[in-house]
């Protein structure tokens, strides 16, 4: 390949990357824009997927702390995740895996990506707990994890984010067979 057309790739590629990082780059402070205009120019899913769960069920089975979870102000901060993530039954993975299914879950186990070893080693089960350590700040959490997501700092911005992607990602029988006491020891729930 002649220097020209691989220096305009490499720059592609690193340009694609950059602005990767920016999307899922925070700053904690918990802003977000009120409307998808407001944000960068992402396409890629915005609503939750309609999954015929029954959105009450689903939240009570996640806790106390779930059940008045603010599903909208959820998909809001849904909005910093959906350019690395997806969160449909099949969905393809980005740069980070699809999450569909992910409650209850190993933690690093979805078919189909290539985790890090932090995370492909971590050794736990997807809980509302869990995740909301991991959203806190991924980077203490796991250290040598990839996701470059800075963090969500306000505890009540992660609750409306668990909620919402518990209901966009769970299965028709989530309600039934979550266990948000899961153990480390790699139960399904």
């Amino acid at each position: 390949m002649p220097h020209s057309h691989l220096n305009r790739a490499l720059i592609a590629v690193s340009c694609a990357g950059l602005l990767g990082l920016a999307a899922c780059g925070d700053s904690g402070s918990g802003d977000m824009p009120d409307s998808p205009g407001d944000g960068p120019a992402i396409a890629p899913e915005t609503d939750a997927p309609a999954n015929d769960v029954d959105t009450q069920a689903v939240l009570a089975a996640l806790g106390e702390a779930y059940v008045n979870a603010d599903l909208a102000n959820g998909e809001r901060m849904w909005r910093r995740c959906q350019s690395c993530h997806t969160v449909t039954e099949g969905g393809r993975h980005m740069v980070g895996p699809n999450l569909y299914g992910m409650f209850g879950q190993q933690a690093g186990t979805m078919e189909g990506f290539r985790y890090s070893s932090a995370l492909a080693e971590a050794g736990f089960v997807w809980t509302p707990a869990e995740l909301d350590e991991w959203l806190a700040n991924p980077r203490t959490f796991l250290p040598g994890n990839r996701m470059s997501f800075a963090g969500l700092r306000n505890e009540s911005d992660r609750i409306d984010l668990i909620g919402w992607l518990a209901v966009a990602t769970a299965p028709a029988d989530f309600a039934e067979s979550f266990d948000p006491e899961a153990d480390e020891t790699g139960s399904e729930g």
